[in-house]
């Protein structure tokens, strides 16, 4: 498998992120790049990111954590931000991301992780938390789900698999930037721009929404099921914090609700003013729901 590095000169100076790197060497021999921020006296949160954003997309919630008395892990999924970047589209499966970041979880040997996650990330996240419950203690999904593709995916989701297939140029920033409600300057457009000198660098941010399994025979619906006959036995203490301005997650914070024990009689908030990416729309909002969460659980 070949792979690409960005350059360390691409993130210099970016805005609202002055954070030291770490890396974790995973798969056959490439760098997962993440975050680590605070003492941990009082537990580990564990953020997980999507798609096409990378740690920078939590740099509004870390500093809430870390003032709350907790460590933060925020790791950047291979293919994106500072951890390696394999060129061919064919190199990413869902499979492989689960199995890059349990190996990255076990590398660490986090536990006890209070677990964030949003798009992609909760893709990933939700299905480690039901292969490792053990390691988790709770669990908070923004703006995601684990589709067994059962359901038709909604339209604004097909045209988006349908763009990031065809676009000659995959947009990253200005993605994320018509994915919030946030205007955006033109310095944190261009910090979600950094990863990605040029379009060889893009194809993990590419492939990632025809990843998504929408159909019945998918090569992870069986996977997915099987996490969920899991995840509907938990009594792990879980949290749903949705956007009221997303077109294509709205609504499945009531799945989760219902299919989950653990969700049962938690303040589970609709977060108003926030799109999909509800970390940079209101992350020091989202941050302090969770450190209450996690205080009266």
């Amino acid at each position: 498998m070949k792979y690409l590095t960005t350059p360390d000169s691409r993130f210099d100076n970016l805005p609202g992120f002055p954070f030291a790197p770490n890396y974790v060497e995973v798969g056959d021999g490439m760098q997962m790049h993440y975050v680590k921020e605070g003492t941990g006296d009082k537990g580990l949160v564990l953020c997980l990111h999507g798609e096409p954003s990378w740690s920078y997309l939590y740099r509004k919630m870390i500093p809430v954590f870390v003032d709350a008395g907790y460590q933060v892990i925020a790791p950047d999924l291979i293919g994106f931000g500072k951890s390696s970047k394999p060129t061919e589209t064919a190199d990413y499966t869902f499979q492989k991301h689960v199995d890059w970041m349990k190996e990255f979880i076990k590398k660490l040997d986090l536990k006890d992780i209070n677990l964030f996650c949003q798009d992609w990330g909760g893709l990933i996240g939700l299905r480690i938390l039901a292969e490792e419950p053990d390691r988790f203690s709770r669990a908070v999904a923004g703006n995601t789900g684990l589709p067994t593709g059962e359901r038709t995916a909604p339209e604004a989701f097909k045209k988006w698999q349908k763009f990031s297939q065809t676009v000659p140029e995959f947009p990253v920033g200005s993605m994320i930037q018509l994915s919030t409600v946030t205007d955006l300057s033109k310095e944190v457009v261009a910090a979600y721009d950094a990863p990605y000198p040029d379009e060889s660098y893009k194809a993990g941010a590419r492939i990632f929404p025809a990843l998504v399994p929408t159909t019945a025979d998918d090569p992870e619906t069986e996977n997915n099921k099987k996490a969920w006959e899991v995840l509907m036995k938990m009594e792990k203490p879980f949290l749903t914090l949705f956007s009221d301005q997303d077109p294509i997650t709205k609504g499945g914070e009531k799945v989760l609700q219902k299919l989950i024990p653990g969700a049962k009689g938690q303040p589970h908030t609709i977060i108003e003013g926030g799109g999909h990416f509800l970390q940079e729309d209101k992350g020091e909002e989202i941050a302090k729901l969770m450190v209450e969460f996690i205080e009266k659980t």
